[in-house]
C-alpha cells in the first residue's frame, strides 16, 4: 500500500520547520485538516470483507462558487507542501475521493463536492499539552501575540518533536484563556520559522485574526525583514533571487531551488541589501516576497552564499578566506559562539486584523548572533 509520506512533505524536517505560510486559507474554502501521520507505527488494517480499511486525513470542502478544475490542480491549491505528481499517484492509489467515491486525477471538482484524502492507517491524534516554557513576549493584545523566539526552539509538535515547543509554551501562556484551543487549527501559530532560526512570530487568539492574518500571509501584503550573515562578498549592493523551492530529492532534509516556471517546487522570490561587508562574509537584510521553507537558506546556498554556520546547507565549512591555522582556529570559534544558521527574524509587520491598524515589530539580534558578527567586525577592521 501507499505511505502517506511518498506524497506528502511532512509540514516539519525533522529539525523543525520551515517559514512556509503555517495556516490552511482560502477565501473561497473551508480546509478541514487532520492530524498527519509522521510514521509507520500503524499497520495495515482490515475491514471484514477482507478489503483494506482507509481513514480519512483530509478533507477540502468546494465553495458554492467553485468552478469545475481537475482534483489534482484542486488540491494543489490547498494542501501545502506536496507535488501534483504526489496527488496524482495517490489518485492512481485510490485514495483521493469525490463525496466517498475514488477518483482519478482528471475528475473535475464541481461546487459542493467534498474532496477527501484517505490512507490505509489512522491518524495520529496527539493532544498539545500546556508547558511551563519561558515566552519573550513583544506584544499582546485579546486578539493577537507576538513572540521573539530564541534559535534552538522548536516551533510545533511534529517528527521526532512532540513537547517542549513553542506551541506547547502558548499553551501554557494561555491556559486560562477559554476562546483559545491549542489544538484546534482555527487558532495558533500563523507561520513559522525553523528551529534554530531566532526572530519574529505572530501567534491568533481566535479564528477570526488568524483568517484576517493568514489572508495578509497568502496575498504577501505582511512585512518580513531577516537579517543573514553568509558567505562570500558580493559586487553589488542589493539584488534579487528568483527560483521555485521544493525538496531536494538527493536529501529530502534540504530545500533545493528549481527553475522559476518549472513543474517543480513552488515560485519563490528573496530581496537582499548588504549591510556590512567583512571580507570573507557578508551581513544582509533580505526581504521575503514569498513564504517558503528553507526560503533563504536555499536562495543563498543556490547562488553560492551558504548562510554562515548552516550545517544542513553547507555553511558550517571554510568556503572563503586563508588557509592558515590562526584563520582555522578563528573560524572554529565563530561557530563556538553561534553554532546555528546566522539568520534573524528582525521585523514583521501586517494590519491588526480587527483594528486594521498597520503593525511593525522589530528584534534585536540574538546574543549569539550580536556576538558572532561583532567578532567579524573587529576582524575587518584588524582588531
Amino acid at each position: 500500500m501507499v505511505n502517506e509520506e511518498q506524497y506528502f512533505e511532512d509540514l516539519e524536517d525533522l529539525e523543525g520547520v520551515g517559514d512556509e505560510d503555517y495556516a490552511f486559507f482560502e477565501a473561497s474554502q473551508r480546509i478541514v485538516k487532520g492530524d498527519a501521520t509522521y510514521s509507520d507505527a500503524f499497520d495495515n488494517t482490515l475491514s471484514e470483507d477482507g478489503q483494506t480499511e482507509l481513514y480519512e486525513h483530509r478533507r477540502v470542502v468546494a465553495d458554492s462558487g467553485q468552478n469545475p478544475v481537475r482534483v489534482d490542480k484542486f488540491l494543489m491549491d490547498h494542501l501545502r507542501d506536496t507535488s501534483r505528481n504526489r496527488i496524482q499517484k495517490a489518485a492512481e492509489a485510490g485514495y483521493i475521493m469525490a463525496n466517498g467515491k475514488p477518483v482519478k486525477s482528471n475528475y473535475k471538482v464541481k461546487a459542493g463536492d467534498v474532496i477527501t484524502l484517505m490512507f490505509d492507517r489512522p491518524k495520529r491524534d496527539w493532544e498539545i499539552i500546556p508547558e511551563d516554557i519561558p515566552l519573550n513576549i513583544v506584544y499582546e493584545d485579546d486578539q493577537i501575540l507576538l513572540i521573539d523566539k530564541p534559535a534552538g526552539l522548536v516551533v510545533h509538535p511534529g517528527c521526532g518533536n512532540f513537547s517542549g515547543t513553542l506551541v506547547n509554551a502558548l499553551a501554557w501562556h494561555l491556559k486560562d484563556d477559554p476562546r483559545y484551543d491549542p489544538n484546534d487549527p482555527e487558532v495558533g501559530l500563523v507561520h513559522r520559522i525553523d528551529k534554530d532560526t531566532s526572530g519574529l512570530l505572530v501567534v491568533a487568539k481566535t479564528p477570526e485574526a488568524k483568517t484576517s492574518l493568514c489572508k495578509q500571509f497568502f496575498y504577501h501584503t505582511t512585512r518580513r525583514l531577516y537579517n543573514a550573515l553568509v558567505w562570500g562578498p558580493f559586487a553589488q549592493d542589493e539584488g534579487t533571487i528568483t527560483g521555485n523551492i521544493g525538496r531536494d530529492p538527493k536529501d529530502r532534509l534540504r530545500m533545493a531551488v528549481f527553475p522559476e516556471g518549472s513543474d517543480t517546487g513552488k515560485h519563490a522570490v528573496t530581496h537582499w541589501r548588504v549591510l556590512e561587508r567583512f571580507g570573507p562574509v557578508t551581513l544582509l537584510e533580505c526581504r521575503l516576497e514569498t513564504g517558503r521553507t528553507h526560503q533563504i537558506r536555499a536562495h543563498m546556498k543556490h547562488t553560492g552564499h551558504p548562510l554562515f554556520a548552516d550545517e544542513r546547507y553547507g555553511g558550517d565549512q571554510i568556503l572563503r578566506g586563508e588557509q592558515t591555522s590562526s584563520y582555522k582556529a578563528f573560524i572554529r570559534n565563530c561557530i563556538e559562539l553561534c553554532p546555528r544558521q546566522a539568520l534573524h527574524a528582525k521585523t514583521l509587520g501586517f494590519q491588526h486584523p480587527v483594528t486594521g491598524e498597520e503593525m511593525d515589530f522589530q528584534s534585536e539580534l540574538a546574543p549569539d548572533m550580536l556576538a558572532l558578527i561583532e567578532k567579524w567586525r573587529k576582524r575587518a577592521v584588524g582588531g
